[in-house]
């Protein structure tokens, strides 16, 4: 492990490195008439997302990953005279952690590569159907100026937009995923995120960080002749996939979703390819209802330990057994059991595929015959199971956690019956400044947390619709 960058074959395991986006000037550029079609459900206030909330995500992250770049220096850091420098990239006073790795400020480093700058520029001004003169405009700013203008989409010095912002940037976790040494690219279902996967692309093939890496990167390629193919067979063989849908849950085993983001021929082109690499025995493909407010698989549960899982109640046994206490909601044709398709493939017997009829049998599987626990697996409901907090809270991102090691998790402050639900599971509950204070007077340390659930402010972060989770793509992992 210590020479490795990049592995991960765990969702739980201690958190060593992870690759994040900070909120840029993109985000507050949104305007509600194209809010939907960027792929957010609002405008946000950008200071208050980056200040008050995505800064203390930042801040946790640097001190269980990073502590020599913070610990001590939090009130330095955030006086206002700094003008949160500290957060910003291409700024002398950015933390630059090798741990809480920046996206932008590795756009940065390659930039400053002669010959990368030039495809890059041409490759987005393509994309983007800028003219000859935008492009040539773009080749002649310093490297900090064109990265942030490639990811916000205005020019520096009269503040015209060119093209549209990246808002969705700020969750990582789509751009990719890491299995085992293995980096697996992403295809994004929209339009709005074609050009931060592209922009991806050059960074994981081109940024010295990656090197030893490039021959471990999988691209899905198109169906044979998609380009052949009659628009409904188009649609029928696309091939979108997102980081949202994949999870490495065990050594050997991952989990695929087939949603409204990644299509079911994705989903099959990448347990083939995983299973001819060798990198896992078993994939588990997960096909839930393709509705906006579940996305992912990771908007409807993620782990919090090997043997415990937060969930959504309406998606799940305890879904239908609500349903069958309504006499007349019983006689309908679509239940719970309805709703969601759950297929394992083991490499092998590719045509036995075991199926679970609800998401608690595969979690709870995965927990005692994946992860050997010894304890019975425990589910944590979103907003306590309770209507209609159930639901609600989910929209908020309630069941989108972040294992920052086993048991030690960040959620959203605004997720208070999910709180609730973690307490009575025997978890602490705790928010993200009152335990940086604890870790600045020293009456607390990061390795003594256990069982904890930590609480960063979510009020503008959670109109974007993704949640800690999300907003991050470990790269390395402690191996399990």
């Amino acid at each position: 492990m210590r020479d490795k960058k990049v592995f991960v074959n765990s969702e739980v395991s201690t958190l060593k490195r992870l690759l994040i986006h900070s909120p840029d000037s993109g985000l507050g550029k949104v305007v509600p008439s194209k809010a939907q079609d960027w792929l957010f459900e609002d405008i946000v206030h950008l200071d208050q997302m980056r200040r008050n909330e995505y800064d203390y995500f930042v801040k946790i992250l640097l001190y269980f990953l990073d502590t020599k770049k913070i610990k001590g220096r939090v009130r330095e850091i955030d006086n206002p005279a700094q003008q949160r420098n500290f957060y910003k990239p291409g700024h002398p006073e950015f933390h630059h952690s090798d741990k809480v790795i920046e996206f932008e400020s590795l756009l940065i480093d390659i930039l400053d590569d002669e010959e990368i700058r030039p495809t890059l520029i041409a490759s987005v001004c393509a994309i983007e159907g800028c003219t000859y003169q935008i492009e040539q405009q773009l080749m002649r700013l310093p490297s900090v100026e064109l990265a942030k203008t490639l990811l916000n989409g205005t020019l520096p010095d009269n503040h015209q937009m060119i093209f549209a912002p990246l808002p969705n940037l700020i969750f990582t976790r789509d751009l990719g995923v890491v299995i085992k040494d293995h980096i697996i690219l992403n295809k994004p279902a929209k339009l709005p995120r074609v050009r931060e996967a592209l922009i991806a692309k050059y960074l994981f093939y081109h940024h010295p960080y990656f090197e030893q890496y490039h021959n471990r990167i999988i691209e899905l390629p198109n169906s044979e002749y998609h380009f052949l193919l009659p628009d409904g067979e188009k649609d029928y063989k696309r091939v979108t996939l997102e980081g949202g849908d994949i999870m490495m849950v065990s050594p050997d085993h991952v989990l695929i979703g087939c949603s409204e983001r990644t299509t079911m021929y994705a989903a099959n082109q990448l347990t083939r390819l995983l299973f001819e690499k060798n990198l896992v025995s078993k994939a588990t493909v997960i096909k839930i209802p393709p509705k906006r407010q579940f996305m992912h698989i990771d908007t409807i549960f993620t782990q919090v330990k090997k043997d415990t899982w937060v969930l959504l109640g309406s998606l799940s046994r305890e879904g239908e057994e609500l349903e069958k206490k309504e006499i007349l909601e019983s006689l309908l044709d679509t239940h719970v059991s309805d709703q969601l398709v759950i297929l394992q493939f083991t490499r092998g017997r590719e045509d036995k595929p075991v199926r679970f009829d609800y998401l608690e049998d595969l979690l709870d599987d995965i927990s005692q015959n994946d992860l050997r626990c010894s304890s019975p697996t425990r589910f944590i409901y979103s907003g306590n199971n309770e209507f209609p907090y159930g639901d609600r809270e989910q929209w908020t991102d309630s069941c989108n956690v972040l294992a920052i090691r086993e048991g030690v998790v960040l959620g959203y402050d605004r997720n208070t019956r999910t709180a609730e639900a973690f307490q009575q599971a025997g978890f602490q509950v705790i928010c993200a400044e009152q335990l940086i204070e604890a870790f600045e007077q020293q009456t607390l340390q990061p390795d003594e947390l256990q069982d904890t659930l930590i609480l960063i402010p979510s009020a503008e972060l959670s109109r974007a619709r993704g949640g800690p989770h999300c907003m991050s793509m470990p790269l390395l992992r402690e191996s399990i």
